[in-house]
Formats: C-alpha cells, structure tokens, sequence
C-alpha cells in the first residue's frame, strides 16, 4: 500500500514536471506520447492523474479555439519545488533528454494551430501561428469540403513557416 501511494505520488510529480520544463500550454496528445513513449505511467492513468492535477489547482486546462491544453499552476510549480526531489535522478533525466529532442516539435504544435468547425454545410478553417504569445497571423477560410478543410489543415502545420512568409509578400508587394 505504502508504495501505490509513494509510486502515485512520484507520477504526480513527474507530471508537474514535465508541465514545469515545457513551460507551455500542451495538449493531451502531448504529455500522452511524453509519458506512453518512456513507459512511465499506462494511458487510462495518466488520464486520471491529469484530473486529479485539475481538481486539485495543480494543473489548469486551457480552452482556446476547441483546442484543450495543460498548464502548471503557481500552486502546482509550488508543491513541485517543495517535493520534486522525490522524482528519481533516472526519470528526470529520462525526461530531460527526450525533451532535447522533441522541444522544437512540442514548440511547433502548441504555436502553430490549425482547426475547423462545420456552419451551415460550410466548412470554416482557422489557421493561426503565435510567437511569445503574439499572434503572427491567424485566418479563417470557408471552403466548401471536408477534405479542402482537412488538407488546409495538414498544409498549414507541415508547412506554416513557409505559407506565412508567402502570405506576408503577397500583401506588401506591390
């Protein structure tokens, strides 16, 4: 019993962490492949763990354009400055070197968003990019499929850099 709750309470922590080292809101889907490609923590609980972080102000959900993302609270930056000594020395630097690689990919997904909802069978697609919190550039398009919507989309987040910089010259050309 004693080590359900000290294993709990280290997987805890290891999730404020890891909010903490990013310093980034970030979805679901990125602390899930975080945590499920190092063998951390099985998926249905680290869903738990994440609501329980929730409820307890450790962690904030952040909804912006139908897109969710986590974030650590001062309360939770607190507690892990308080007992992140408790996560061991291999896990943090498990997380620390798997961060190296994937920081510019994790960086690229929350600053680069690409979504679309359905109005009046009309399929409306948001593109934004952000830079320190400054929004760069962010479009709305109607077009008339479910697929253009898709491949806008998949365009923008492959290629976003390259489209915004053609955006921007086709605007102050003359």
């Amino acid at each position: 019993m004693f080590e359900d709750t000290v294993e709990l309470a280290e997987n805890k922590l290891l999730l404020l962490y890891i909010f903490n080292k990013i310093k980034l809101p970030i979805s679901n889907n990125n602390i899930t492949q975080i945590i499920l490609e190092n063998n951390f923590i099985n998926y249905f609980t680290l869903q738990q763990y994440l609501e329980e972080l929730i409820s307890s102000n450790f962690v904030k959900q952040i909804d912006e354009l139908g897109t969710h993302r986590f974030m650590i609270t001062e309360k939770g930056t607190k507690v892990l400055s308080l007992f992140g000594n408790r996560i061991s020395n291999k896990k943090i630097d498990t997380i620390d070197n798997y961060l190296k690689g994937q920081m510019e990919i994790i960086k690229k997904e929350v600053t680069v968003t690409a979504n679309y909802t359905i109005e009046n069978n009309n399929f409306i697609v948001n593109l934004k990019a952000l830079e320190n919190d400054s929004i760069l550039i962010d479009i709305k398009i109607t077009v008339g499929s479910n697929q253009h919507a898709k491949d806008l989309c998949h365009r923008w987040k492959n290629n976003s850099s390259e489209l915004y910089s053609r955006i921007i010259n086709l605007l102050i050309s003359e």
